[in-house]
């Protein structure tokens, strides 16, 4: 079943929109209900990728917000779910080690990338990747995340909330500008003094890079890449003394409970636009079908705000020029329903993940959907 994750769902799955830069799939069965995916597209490549993986048994969920480039993302995109698969068939069942093991072995192996293309392509040593991860197996539901991507769960507000529905969020935001992670640092490396510096108007750390953990980053990580006489010349070397990255996830596990209503799993260009509670609100009292192109198009309008456009305008700016006004953005909204059908009776078993550059996608003529 891992073998369909490499093959090109999005053809049958996908669904262009009026927005040449936005794929979407309005809704889809998973063993524990339905799921909607949206992806839009701002940089000149893609750098989000994300995958769903379904099987009777399990739902995977992976949203990867790459920086620097496009390669790690897809990296990870190709590589996270069958490690965790491999891992998960040793040990008999899922659990938070075998989580820690995918990501380790994921990283692992685009860090030998990195270091086997490093004459060739030298800036592939400053290209990483957020990796959120989010897996539902049986009545236990899985976080994983590294950077700044977020899963927020949606549930029925108890006795006594104002609110008919509440957010709560799941992740931790692995980024300098929370002043938790910028102490964390910061007690990592009491000998630095210029670990974390605000520049540009935000934190980062050695100046550089806003989140603290990631997939890849290699030079930030490994300084003897840094005395490389190739990525002396054509990088950006650091002197480090030791790693100032980390690919350690943060992992949640609780049981699902009969008053949760969903998840949003998102790359941090949805939450730059909108708070958890406003995305949760969207979700809930809106249609299940297109909800995460409804969340997609919520942000875009919040972009066009900000920058005192229309929405649709926003929709007419090229790839590239569009990073000027909002970022590559990727939702999975996973709905959990308490009362489930057969799975076999309500869909395909199988993976899908968005073209990995959706303009690219668009421009090879492919028909729309009929809607309906």
């Amino acid at each position: 079943m891992m073998r369909l994750c490499y093959r090109p769902l999005e053809r049958c799955f996908g669904r262009r929109s009026g927005d040449g830069l936005l794929w979407h799939t309005d809704l889809k069965p998973h063993a524990s209900g339905d799921f909607s995916m949206a992806v839009v597209q701002a940089n000149s490549s893609l750098e989000d990728q994300s995958q769903v993986l379904t099987s009777p048994s399990a739902t995977y969920v992976g949203v990867y917000d790459g920086h620097g480039g496009p390669e790690a993302a897809r990296f990870v995109n190709r590589h996270l779910f069958p490690y965790l698969n491999k891992f998960q068939k040793e040990q008999g069942c899922l659990s938070s080690e075998v989580i820690k093991r995918a990501f380790n072995a994921t990283e692992e192996d685009f860090i030998r990338l990195v270091k086997q293309s490093l004459p060739s392509m030298p800036k592939i040593a400053s290209v990483g990747s957020c990796c959120l991860f989010g897996a539902i197996s049986g009545s236990e539901l899985y976080v994983a995340n590294l950077g700044d991507s977020r899963a927020v769960l949606g549930r029925r507000g108890f006795d006594g909330e104002r609110s008919k529905v509440v957010a709560e969020r799941l992740s931790t935001d692995h980024n300098v500008s929370c002043e938790e992670v910028r102490k964390e640092v910061e007690s990592l490396h009491p000998d630095d003094p210029s670990i974390v510096v605000y520049c540009r108007g935000v934190w980062r750390v050695k100046g550089i890079i806003q989140v603290s953990r990631s997939i890849g980053d290699a030079y930030l990580k490994r300084p003897e890449l840094n005395r490389d006489p190739i990525f002396q010349k054509y990088g950006n070397p650091v002197p480090l003394k030791r790693a100032v990255m980390t690919a350690e996830p943060s992992i949640v596990t609780r049981k699902i409970r009969t008053h949760d209503l969903f998840v949003i799993f998102a790359s941090d260009g949805l939450w730059e636009q909108l708070s958890d509670e406003a995305a949760v609100e969207i979700v809930f009292k809106n249609p299940r079908a297109g909800i995460a192109k409804r969340l997609v198009g919520a942000a875009l309008k919040e972009a066009a705000k900000k920058r005192e456009m229309r929405y649709k305008d926003i929709k007419k700016i090229e790839k590239g020029i569009r990073r000027h006004f909002h970022d590559d953005i990727s939702v999975i909204v996973i709905y959990l329903d308490h009362q489930k059908n057969s799975f076999q009776s309500k869909g395909t078993v199988g993976c899908i993940s968005p073209p990995v550059d959706i303009s690219s996608y668009h421009s090879d003529g492919v028909a729309d959907e009929p809607s309906g």
